[in-house]
């Protein structure tokens, strides 16, 4: 059984973020029904890495987040290390590209990309 939520669950995503997935999606004829598929896995520098990718299968262990049309698919064990993350898009001086502000995280390392708990 797929975990239906709403925008304010566990996982937030930016007004801006959301924008760019739209644009990504467009931009590469990635299939309306696709969701962006979020989690982490084992690696980098500081243990746990983000991982991020389109996807058109949910599984029944999967919760799905849905925000201005576009579906947020997080697999159950990443669920635990992203509760109370938001995921936003920068594109400031400091580089372009998503950001997971991510509350659990005690230890990250320089690039923003792995992340310790």
């Amino acid at each position: 059984m797929v975990t239906q939520v709403s925008a304010q669950a566990d996982v937030s995503v930016t007004e801006k973020a959301i924008k760019q997935v739209i644009r990504i999606k467009e931009e590469n004829n990635i299939p309306e029904e696709h969701g962006l598929r979020i989690g982490v896995k084992g690696g980098g520098c500081s243990g746990l890495t983000y991982q991020m990718g389109f996807d058109g299968e949910v599984k029944d262990s999967d919760t799905v987040i849905e925000k201005d049309g576009v579906k947020i698919i997080v697999d159950g064990k990443s669920l635990f290390y992203l509760t109370g993350t938001v995921l936003d898009f920068s594109d400031g001086l400091n580089g372009k590209g998503f950001v997971f502000n991510n509350p659990n995280a005690t230890k990250t390392c320089g690039c923003g990309e792995s992340f310790g708990v």
